[in-house]
């Protein structure tokens, strides 16, 4: 588990600095033709594959990122990806920085077997400690 772990948070650098360096190349190369990039808002909105890497070059840009610690599942031919990351965005001309939970699904592609980065989610995180404090409180694990 370690080695698929290690694996996939190396991809998700790349595509972070691809994304930073606005490589168009590079975030084709590692995101699936049916990607999904869903934000969390009031009304949850998406952008597929195309859109985003229309607008990543400057309507969508990062300039930094950080991640906190990783949780990584492995499920098939699908890996899970989560981390707290602290995230500096510009959106449509406009800053947009903060701590975000991230998730993404890597798959395994068809024909060139390689992951790719099929799904993100993206929200903000909570703040409210008692919020964490009633979650632990009801695993059943403790």
């Amino acid at each position: 588990m370690a080695d698929i772990s290690a694996s996939i948070e190396t991809l998700e650098h790349r595509w972070m600095r691809g994304w930073i360096e606005r490589d168009r190349k590079q975030l084709k190369k590692l995101t699936g033709r049916a990607f999904r990039f869903v934000v969390a808002a009031s009304k949850p909105v998406l952008l597929d594959r195309s859109s985003l890497l229309d607008a990543a070059p400057d309507q969508f840009s990062s300039e930094g990122y950080r991640f906190g610690n990783v949780y990584c599942r492995r499920h098939g031919a699908s890996v899970i990806f989560a981390t707290q990351a602290e995230l500096e965005m510009t959106l449509e001309g406009r800053r947009w920085n903060g701590t975000f939970w991230m998730q993404d699904l890597w798959r395994k592609g068809g024909m060139s077997r390689n992951w790719q980065l099929v799904e993100r989610a993206l929200s903000r995180t909570e703040d409210d400690e008692r919020v964490a404090g009633a979650i632990r409180s009801l695993q059943l694990w403790r």
